[in-house]
């Protein structure tokens, strides 16, 4: 091992680890006494997760360098991914626990002299703290940097809010903020929607969170903070990747309702001078006006359009007027056509002698969205505006005298207030796999193989935000490792999705057919459910259901002699 930095006197060895981490921030106003953070207040969140699907594998665990134990309002331990995947933020008073690492952390949130994203990145992937990881994981340090985990770090303010001492991460402080109407950031702004959510952020896209390139020095939306802040992630032995020929910033589906979203920064804008984004997309224009947000903030803008219905590289260009800038002037969006691999005709010679039931996958998943929208409304403030003149007045003794009188008037010396209105979506989706009607001999939900199953995918989308429905859902089978070969699933009603109807079903049934060589036992399918889309990201969830094989078709068979 060779020493890759030091600390005080401590020398320490790497682990290999690839750390996606960067930072930002800036200096930091003072409080008052009922909401304040002193320097070094702070720590990191760790969970471990898979590092093909990004599911959480490990239960989180609180590093810093202080005693936390007068902390009396948290949130429990929950990561991001939790978040991100639906779980709401619940507040608890329980006992907060945390551990104080033999290497201590390196400065996490800046306070104006700046956190070193170097000895970051190096701490975490120093040999001996991931060691001290795994034993605090209980993983085996081998297992846990053999490439098929990542860790997910989470950078986390210690403050006193409302005069109680409360702990937050980044994710957590955009969910509370959103829960508590704005009071988070108006008491603790440049803390917990500025430093805090920029100590850690992505540098390349990794897990389905997306790298962050907007401004690294103003105050951060909620929905920004909860899609692409607040953290890092390192990785360990990283499979080689295949060759990308070219890169894209969204990847859609063909023939779907979609939405393209940047983040705007860049001064004070009010209703006297907004700003206004335009959308180029395929000789089409998308016009978002009357922008408003306030000074060092950013806003979230969207427009919504349909994919076409050929696979194909479609260019979006975005332009801003109005004095501020897009976080993207160039997007690559990469339409593909997922109705490509259906299975083919099974026959009643196949065979599979060495098959082996496989594990079911699981892709990342995504089944909440949440984002907010700066407003801004006048608060009057009248002031009267003196013009005193003088009256001369003439007397009939011949003398002359006068007075002075104020010919002012009221002037409006008001300002824009901004406050922001929040919203979230979340979906739920459900399967279920039933024996084709036309199986002759099928028993609930038991069946013999060689026949066909059906598909009903239903989805339903609730929340405040603008939304598309549930669009497609793409399922995978065991008998093809959950791979090789799948069905795109088309929509039959909103937010409904069933088979297409099989070229190979002699009545054109919406049919799966079972290989006649599937062993008894537990059938079990696996289907993604996407394109559920939001202004804030995509919604997607895992689903499976399953049937129960006894017997092949080949057992219905009768055969008698001829009379």
């Amino acid at each position: 091992m060779v020493a890759i930095f030091c600390l005080q006197t401590v020398a320490f060895a790497d682990s290999g680890g690839d750390p996606n981490i960067d930072n930002g921030g800036g200096g930091l106003k003072d409080g008052s006494s009922e909401n304040f953070w002193n320097p070094g207040n702070d720590g990191v969140r760790v969970t471990v997760v898979d590092s093909e699907t990004g599911t959480v594998k490990s239960a989180s665990i609180d590093y810093t360098n202080i005693n936390a134990s007068d902390i009396a309002l948290h949130f429990g331990k929950v990561s991001k991914a939790d978040y991100v995947g639906g779980t709401g933020i619940s507040a608890t008073n329980s006992s907060y626990t945390f551990i104080n690492p033999t290497e201590p952390l390196p400065t996490i949130i800046s306070d104006g002299s700046g956190a070193s994203i170097e000895e970051i990145r190096s701490y975490f992937t120093d040999e001996q703290v991931v060691k001290r990881i795994a034993a605090h994981t209980n993983i085996k340090y081998d297992v846990l940097t053999n490439g098929d985990y990542k860790l997910m770090l989470e950078p986390i303010m210690y403050i006193t809010y409302n005069g109680i001492r409360t702990a937050m991460t980044a994710t957590e402080a955009a969910l509370y903020n959103m829960q508590t109407g704005g009071d988070l950031i108006n008491k603790m702004g440049p803390l917990s929607h500025k430093n805090l959510p920029l100590a850690m952020f992505l540098e390349k896209d990794d897990l389905g969170y997306t790298a962050w390139n907007g401004s690294r020095d103003s105050y951060m939306t909620d929905s920004d903070i909860i899609n692409y802040l607040g953290v890092g992630i390192v990785s360990f032995k990283e499979k080689e990747e295949e060759v990308e020929v070219a890169a894209s910033d969204y990847e859609y589906r063909v023939d779907t309702d979609v939405y393209t979203s940047v983040s705007v920064t860049g001064g004070e804008h009010s209703p006297d001078n907004p700003v206004t984004v335009r959308f180029y997309i395929k000789n089409k224009v998308y016009t978002v006006s009357n922008i408003v947000y306030p000074d060092g903030g950013s806003q979230l803008v969207w427009c919504k359009w349909h994919t076409p219905n050929t696979e194909q590289t479609v260019n979006i260009k975005v332009t801003v007027t109005g004095g501020a800038s897009a976080s993207k002037t160039n997007i690559t969006a990469n339409i593909v056509d997922l109705n490509k691999n259906p299975p083919p005709d099974p026959t009643a010679d196949d065979r599979n002698d060495s098959f082996r039931t496989p594990a079911v996958p699981s892709r990342a998943q995504r089944t909440s969205a949440a984002w907010s929208v700066w407003r801004a409304k006048w608060i009057p403030n009248w002031v009267w505006i003196s013009r005193w003149r003088w009256h001369t007045v003439h007397y009939a003794d011949g003398t002359t005298g006068g007075y002075w009188q104020d010919h002012g008037y009221w002037e409006d010396q008001g300002e824009w207030e901004f406050y922001t209105n929040s919203y979230s979506v979340s979906m739920n989706a459900n399967m279920r796999i039933t024996c084709d009607e036309k199986n002759p001999t099928a028993n609930g939900r038991t069946m013999k193989s060689g026949y066909g199953i059906n598909e009903k995918v239903t989805g339903s989308v609730s929340g405040n935000g603008e939304h598309t429905a549930l669009q497609n859902a793409v399922t995978y089978f065991p008998e093809f490792y959950y791979k090789t070969y799948w069905r795109l699933l088309e929509s039959t009603s909103t937010n409904v999705l069933e088979f297409r109807k099989n070229k190979y079903s002699t009545y054109n049934n919406r049919t799966h057919f079972t290989p006649i060589w599937t062993p008894d036992g537990n059938y079990k399918v696996y289907t993604w459910a996407l394109d559920c889309w939001t202004p804030a990201g995509m919604l997607s969830a895992n689903l499976t259901d399953s049937l129960t094989i006894k017997g092949n078709v080949f057992d219905d068979w009768h055969v008698s002699p001829s009379h």
